[in-house]
């Protein structure tokens, strides 16, 4: 296994533009380059060690994914092959699968969610208001159920602290009607396009959520697209309801936190490294999973 990879940041030799959980932007004059870390983060706070591979992972499945929609949906990426970067990386074989070059796009500030299911945070506004961001729905619903027809859930993007759920007429209010509906439209297909190659897996996409961003007027999806850090992903032979169902991704970080003595209040200790391996199998699992071909 390779040693996990904290930062890039002494490696890559042009502006830090953002240093996000886990990735980090830099500014290659016409483009972007995105650095996919190993960091690991969990009820906001980014923990320690790294978890190796987690970044190759959610890099070369965002990858995949952005090829296999493209004709649906044009996307910001350039290419993925750290070589071409030439003298701006100093130790390419550490970055290897890891970076992306992406076109430079005007970010749209919403988070477009789809969801499938009710189940998440979905599911704790139903509970309360038997609506999720204002779409009224039907009594007796139970967690986990799927919907008839997917759901647009947006969220209004905060760089500091959670974004904001919001009802759809809030987005048309803040992108435009026109821009809202097409990205609700969209959204919602490259959800369904996912959702049935998924199920073809034995895979369930529970919910999703995409960045877009503009290009000369024309909505390009840009960031990351159906990795275990957007996309909730459920086994199918796990699947049953009114239970907390075990998702394929971090979920080991966050069933040790929750088990720990941790006070919430300040970042935790160091995670012990039986959880770590537990978790970087767990990406390297949902990547063969989705992909049929293994790191």
């Amino acid at each position: 296994m390779t040693q996990a990879l904290s930062t890039a940041i002494e490696i890559v030799k042009a502006p830090l533009l953002y240093k996000g959980k886990v990735r980090e932007l830099y500014d290659l004059g016409e483009h972007y380059l995105i650095v996919v870390t190993d960091r690991i983060s969990a009820f906001d706070y980014v923990l320690d060690p790294a978890v190796p591979e987690k970044g190759n992972v959610l890099n070369r499945l965002s990858a995949f994914w952005f090829e296999q929609t493209a004709e649906m949906m044009p996307n910001h990426i350039v290419h993925t092959d750290v070589y071409k970067l030439g003298d701006l990386v100093t130790e390419p074989e550490l970055l290897k699968n890891r970076i992306m070059v992406s076109k430079k796009a005007e970010r749209i500030d919403i988070e477009c969610v789809v969801r499938g299911y009710i189940t998440g945070g979905g599911w704790r506004q139903y509970t309360k208001t038997s609506a999720i961001n204002g779409i009224e729905l039907p009594e007796g619903l139970r967690k986990n159920e799927r919907f008839e027809k997917p759901i647009f859930t947006p969220a209004a993007k905060n760089d500091v602290g959670h974004d904001e759920d919001i009802p759809f007429e809030r987005m048309q209010e803040m992108v435009g009607a026109e821009l809202a509906e097409e990205l609700r439209d969209k959204s919602i297909a490259l959800y369904e396009f996912a959702q049935a190659r998924c199920e073809e897996r034995g895979i369930i996409l529970a919910d999703c959520k995409f960045e877009f961003g503009l290009i000369d007027g024309k909505v390009i999806l840009i960031d990351e697209i159906f990795t275990p850090d957007s996309s909730r992903f459920w086994a199918k032979d796990k699947y049953a309801f009114d239970i907390e169902i075990d998702s394929m991704d971090k979920e080991p970080v966050r069933t040790y936190l929750l088990g720990s003595d941790w006070d919430r209040d300040s970042k935790p200790a160091p995670l012990p490294q039986s959880v770590v391996d537990e978790t970087t199998n767990r990406y390297l699992a949902i990547y063969k999973a989705l992909t049929g071909q293994d790191l």
